[in-house]
């Protein structure tokens, strides 16, 4: 996933080993006029082209469908304004005609203006487009829907939905990124050949877990203990999820006697004082400390964070303890275990106050917070991020929506201690986890419960196991 400025880079690499602006815009507008011939077939197609090389690729779309026997009709803004967008132009065997003139057709394909655009369309313009959009039965952007921004993910015009998105060379932010991406339909990568090898930000994939072999045993597949505070049932289900998510043993440490519905293979170790949370967090074999899922907000749950951050174990810090943390900050920092954090909007700005994030998109906000704090940050939502304190960073988007219940952020939690006590990789943790949640959910069906999702972790599961 590539900024603007990025893209132009990569783009430029390509440049200097050789190929030429005209070939890279005719690789581009062949790739993207085969994607949308084999979805389209021979659809009678508007093709709106601007006046940059976003313009360019359309004239060599254009041309590519008319040459498979497609009716197209070119609709440009105005003249082409570069040496490549001239020469694509010229290539073009078909008529073209003002887009004032443009009527509605079956099928359309946006290339005015494309990922470099920064400021509003005007008035009577977007006027045109939405409507001829809105018109056709089925509509292609190139690279970007003309009217967002690809850097900071948001319409500079109202919102305006398309069928497809073909985005070129690499994904841009808006195309993953919401409240662009919803908007973006169906999405396609239209490979160019730039190498974007280098670039810390990744789009989340499938991972590869392995199972456990014949020499593991419970702690080696991972001791994962859960603080419990004064709403036990939110502890209850990040137990859940942990072993649901392969850890071996999982264990909750709580005040007085266990919640009445505590399942026989969950153990409960009570402490009755932080003092006594301390202790019991000195076992060396525990993994992963889950700290946050119905904690509170008092004097007492600030001293079970404050004993988690005083423990030698990686930790897991969500939900309330978010809020209780900026007060604690100097004892996260000053650890050498590391730290997951798992804010959603809200306690990410808790999380924030007071530091220097100067951009809005949400991705780089998350790289910023995680170099701050020192800590890998989940950046949740219906694209998530996944940030570490080094800029690597991981983004999934188009999350499943079912996933907004209550509770399905304590069984997220769960799950990541339970691949983090796994193998210690805490960036991988934080990835598998996303993964398998979404995952999850969407075999879980619709409405589900969050214990529902919990028990659908191990079927999830089957679907990374390396064979």
């Amino acid at each position: 996933m590539l900024t603007v400025a990025e893209m132009v880079a990569a783009e430029q690499a390509v440049f200097d080993s050789g190929v030429s602006v005209d070939a890279l815009m005719q690789r581009a507008g062949e790739g993207a006029g085969a994607m949308i011939w084999r979805i389209g077939g021979t659809a009678p197609t508007l093709v709106l082209c601007g006046p940059g090389n976003n313009g360019g690729d359309g004239y060599v779309i254009a041309e590519f469908l008319r040459s498979k026997g497609v009716p197209v009709t070119v609709a440009a803004l105005c003249d082409p304004r570069t040496d490549a967008a001239r020469n694509a132009r010229a290539l073009y065997r078909g008529a073209v005609i003002n887009l004032a003139d443009a009527q509605p057709t079956v099928q359309l394909v946006d290339c005015l203006f494309g990922s470099g655009l920064t400021r509003p369309l005007d008035a009577p313009l977007w006027e045109r487009f939405s409507r001829l959009v809105n018109a056709a039965q089925r509509s292609f952007a190139v690279d970007l829907p003309s009217g967002a921004d690809a850097d900071y993910a948001v319409w500079l015009n109202a919102p305006l939905r398309f069928d497809h998105v073909l985005a070129l060379g690499a994904f841009k932010y808006a195309n993953l990124l919401e409240p662009v991406a919803s908007d973006c339909g169906a999405l396609s990568l239209v490979e160019i050949g730039v190498d974007s090898s280098a670039i810390p930000v990744r789009r989340i994939a499938r991972p590869q877990i392995t199972p456990p072999d014949s020499t593991s045993h419970k702690y080696r597949r991972g001791l994962v203990t859960v603080l419990v505070g004064e709403m036990p049932g939110a502890a209850l289900l990040a137990a859940h999820a942990a072993q649901g998510a392969g850890a071996g043993y999982v264990k909750l440490i709580g005040v007085g006697a266990p919640p009445p519905l505590l399942p026989a293979d969950i153990v409960w170790q009570r402490a009755d004082d932080a003092a006594s949370v301390l202790q019991a967090l000195a076992d060396a074999r525990i993994g992963a400390v889950v700290v946050g899922p119905g904690l509170g907000r008092s004097s007492g749950s600030a001293a079970l964070l404050a004993a988690a951050l005083a423990s030698d174990h990686p930790l897991v810090i969500d939900a309330d303890a978010l809020h209780l943390l900026p007060s604690q900050r100097e004892a996260m920092q000053k650890r050498t275990p590391p730290v997951l954090l798992t804010p959603h909007h809200g306690e990410f700005e808790v999380l924030a106050a007071g530091l220097s994030l100067v951009s809005e998109n949400k991705v780089i906000r998350a790289q910023q917070l995680a170099a701050e704090l020192g800590a890998f940050v989940l950046y949740k939502g219906a694209d998530s991020i996944m940030a570490a304190p080094d800029g690597r960073a991981v983004l999934a988007d188009r999350r499943c929506s079912w996933l907004s219940v209550a509770g399905t952020g304590d069984v997220l939690s769960g799950c990541m201690a339970a691949r983090l006590a796994g193998h210690g990789k805490a960036f991988d943790a934080m990835t598998e986890a996303v993964w398998l949640h979404d995952r999850a959910a969407r075999l879980a069906g619709p409405s589900f419960a969050a214990l529902q999702l919990a028990a659908a972790l191990p079927r999830a599961m089957e679907a990374c196991l390396e064979r």
